[in-house]
C-alpha cells in the first residue's frame, strides 16, 4: 500500500484477456477487490468501465465494479457517465458511454463535487480503448483535490493516459501494463495543458 495514493484505472474486458466469460467475470471481481484494497482506506479507487456485449447479451461492468467494491467493504462515492460518442448517435453494438465510478472504504463523498454527472467531452483518446484525456483529468483532479492524493496508481495503464494526466497535474504516477508495446507508448505519452 502506498500512502497518499489513489487508483485510477480501467480493467481489461474479456477481449483483452485469455479467459472464458465465467473465468473473466471471477477475475474481474477479484481484480476490483485487489485495487480497492491496494489504496489506503481513506483514499479512493476510481474505475472507468465500458459495458461489453458478449454472446448477444450486455455485461454491465459498472455494476460489477460496484458489487466487488461493496464486497471489499467500500462504498460508492459517485457514479458518473462519460460519453464516448456524441449523445444521440447510433453506436452499432459498441458502448457509447463509459461508467466513471469512485469508491472508498472510509472516505465520504463531498456534498458538492466540481464534476458533472455526464461528461460529454472525454477529450482526445490516445488509443481506441483508452479513456479520454479530459475524462482522465476529471478523475485525477478528484483524487488530488478531494482525496488528497499525491500519487496515482494505474495497474492496467494501457498507453498511459492516466499517468500522463497525473504528471501534467503535478502528481507522481505508477503504472503497470502487460503489453510491452503499450508500456513503451505509456512512457512516451504526454498531454498538453489545453487538453486538460
Amino acid at each position: 500500500m502506498i500512502p497518499d495514493a489513489c487508483a485510477v484505472t480501467s480493467l481489461p474486458d474479456i477481449s483483452e484477456v485469455n479467459l472464458g466469460l465465467p473465468a473473466w467475470r471471477a477475475w474481474f471481481l477479484e481484480a476490483v477487490r485487489l485495487v480497492v484494497e491496494a489504496v489506503p482506506a481513506e483514499n479512493a479507487a476510481l474505475f472507468f468501465q465500458s459495458d461489453i456485449k458478449r454472446d448477444g447479451a450486455w455485461i454491465d461492468k459498472g455494476a460489477l465494479v460496484v458489487r466487488a467494491a461493496e464486497d471489499a467493504g467500500a462504498r460508492v462515492l459517485f457514479h458518473k457517465i462519460v460519453c464516448r460518442r456524441p449523445p444521440g448517435l447510433l453506436t452499432y453494438g459498441r458502448p457509447g458511454f463509459t461508467h466513471l465510478i469512485a469508491v472508498s472504504r472510509a472516505m465520504k463523498c463531498p456534498d458538492v463535487l466540481p464534476l458533472p454527472d455526464i461528461i460529454t467531452d472525454a477529450g482526445r483518446q490516445p488509443w481506441v480503448r483508452a479513456m479520454g484525456i479530459r475524462a482522465a483529468a476529471h478523475a485525477v483532479r478528484f483524487a488530488r483535490d478531494q482525496a488528497g492524493a499525491k500519487v496515482i496508481i494505474d495497474p492496467f495503464c494501457g498507453v498511459g493516459t492516466v499517468l500522463a494526466v497525473a504528471n501534467a497535474l503535478g502528481l507522481d504516477a505508477i503504472g503497470v501494463e502487460k503489453s510491452r508495446k503499450r508500456a513503451q507508448q505509456s512512457r512516451l505519452l504526454t498531454v498538453r495543458p489545453d487538453e486538460l
